[in-house]
């Protein structure tokens, strides 16, 4: 098996303990992991009063994705409190309310710009600024984002939803220049939670029903903890030899057609066992 024992692990996105990456966050400390979270601006107050919630008081540092000097400030100070890192949670995504709703086709180009800026290129911006301090913990480092099913369109989600698949195409070349330095890259495509960027969505409820009603293995919008054990696992030495990938924790949707007859196998489920 392995162990988060004595590692050192960067988490941004957490902005309250609805957060993905709050759940993520919380699992590492109870496995023996320290933690930096990241925040910026006067989300920053928001991101410190849920890091009082974890289980380890973490320090929040500052990063803010559309300043190029954030992400090198950013790898000097974790290289003054550790010199290493162990792995890194990108759970970074924003776009300007042009860019979601039903304004695909109106979107202007300054919106969906920013939109991708922050949601897909800070990927390769944080990971080849920490890069350094990845190839010196050892073992192999790790680097996981956070995506959806992009295969799909999604009404509503628009902008972000082609954000998301270029995150994708950042995750693969970032895997394919990294990999030479024991860097692996891979991504996590959650099923709808309910959170503030959930919320943000216009659509989010008709999405989370459709899950909620056609997953195989069934769905809870309520439980973010469904899609933290995948993220563990990229993060651990089990995914020691995996990089390049998107693993799915959305109970089986991105798999099945649904929409098509009654929901299977049926609206009361069993989940967990056989």
């Amino acid at each position: 098996m392995t162990t988060f024992a004595g590692r050192r692990y960067l988490v941004t996105g957490v902005l309250n303990d609805e957060s993905i990456a709050w759940h993520v966050a919380a699992a590492l400390q109870k496995e023996g992991a320290q933690v930096v979270l990241t925040s910026f601006g006067r989300a920053a107050r928001i991101t410190r009063k849920a890091a009082d919630l974890l289980p380890v008081r973490p320090d929040v540092l500052e990063l803010d994705v559309t300043a190029d000097e954030g992400f090198e400030a950013l790898a000097g100070e974790l290289d003054r409190r550790w010199g290493r890192l162990d792995g890194v949670l990108h759970s970074i995504a924003s776009a300007p309310p042009d860019a979601l709703g039903g304004a695909f086709l109106t979107t202007p180009p300054e919106s969906a710009l920013t939109g991708f800026r922050t949601s897909a290129y800070s990927l390769q911006q944080l990971s080849a600024a920490l890069a350094p301090l990845l190839t010196r913990c050892g073992h192999g480092a790790s680097v996981v984002g956070m995506t959806v099913d992009s295969a799909r369109a999604l009404p509503g989600y628009d902008w972000m939803g082609v954000y998301k698949t270029a995150l994708e195409a950042v995750a693969r070349y970032l895997a394919c220049y990294l990999g030479p330095s024991a860097i692996r890259v891979n991504l996590v495509a959650a099923g709808p939670v309910e959170s503030v960027s959930g919320r943000g969505v216009s659509t989010f409820d008709d999405i989370a029903d459709h899950y909620e009603r056609w997953a195989p293995l069934g769905w809870d919008r309520t439980d973010p903890g469904r899609i933290v054990g995948a993220v563990l696992f990229l993060l651990s030495d089990l995914a020691r030899w995996t990089t390049g990938q998107v693993v799915h924790a959305d109970g089986g949707m991105h798999a099945l057609a649904g929409g098509i007859g009654p929901a299977a196998p049926g609206t009361e489920r069993h989940e967990g066992g056989i």
